[in-house]
């Protein structure tokens, strides 16, 4: 089968080799990649501290790819334009970090960018309810946020496809993300229950094969998971 409409593979920078970034960038362009993901830590809402607006910035100079900016940092607020001017196109933010989540969106939509809500695990669609119609990304973490090359919970995927339901029913068409332990294996659940963006770590950025060849196991874990579900 084809590829469904709005299907996006998107590498996270965060696997990639540092030393090497316009590299890996490289790489997987020519690999089809739909987006670039970096996941923002601050110390802080999470153990680990990775990549600020100069990085953004810099990586924004090396490709035309949207780039989909997850800010797992405290005080979200203070950040957006930094972030927003620093080339990032999706901004995300988690729910569990803001008292004010409307206040966050409508600072993100006022700087051009499209808004996105990331959850943890734990954390119950229900708390995102009152702002889905006015995010352009729901972020569902199968992982627990701060630490690349996690394995995939299984369990959160009745909240991706909870997540569907809940989109689907206001006609939005907000992106469905889901980010942690993405493998060929682990796509097809996450595809089935209804998401259609994936961010995309080791199982891109592996000393076992090359990135173009990591996104071309992607996508055919996702076309037999797809094509069984039509079946």
């Amino acid at each position: 089968m084809s590829l469904s409409p709005g299907f996006v593979l998107a590498p996270s920078l965060l696997s990639a080799d540092f030393a090497d970034l316009a590299g890996a960038i490289r790489a997987v362009e020519e690999g089809e990649a739909g987006a670039l993901h970096l996941d923002v830590m601050d110390g802080h809402f999470v153990p680990n501290i990775t990549f600020g607006p100069a990085l953004v910035k810099a990586v924004r100079a090396r490709t035309r790819l949207p780039l989909d900016i997850h800010l797992m940092i405290t005080d979200p607020l203070r950040y957006i334009r930094d972030f927003a001017q620093a080339g990032g196109d999706t901004l995300a933010f988690h729910l569990e970090s803001s008292s004010d989540p409307h206040q966050v969106l409508e600072r993100i939509r006022a700087e051009g960018k499209r808004p996105g809500i990331a959850l943890r695990p734990k954390t119950p669609l229900s708390a995102m309810e009152p702002f889905l119609s006015d995010v352009d990304e729901v972020l569902v973490m199968t992982v627990e946020p701060g630490f690349s090359g996690q394995l995939f919970h299984p369990e959160v995927v009745p909240k991706i496809a909870q997540a569907r339901k809940a989109l689907d029913g206001l006609g939005s068409q907000a992106t469905l993300s889901v980010d942690g332990g993405v493998t060929p294996e682990t796509i097809g659940p996450a595809a089935r229950a209804g998401a259609n963006f994936f961010v995309c770590g080791n199982a891109v950025f592996s000393p076992d094969h090359s990135p173009q060849e990591g996104l071309a196991r992607l996508r055919e874990g996702y076309r037999k998971a797809m094509d069984g579900a039509l079946r």
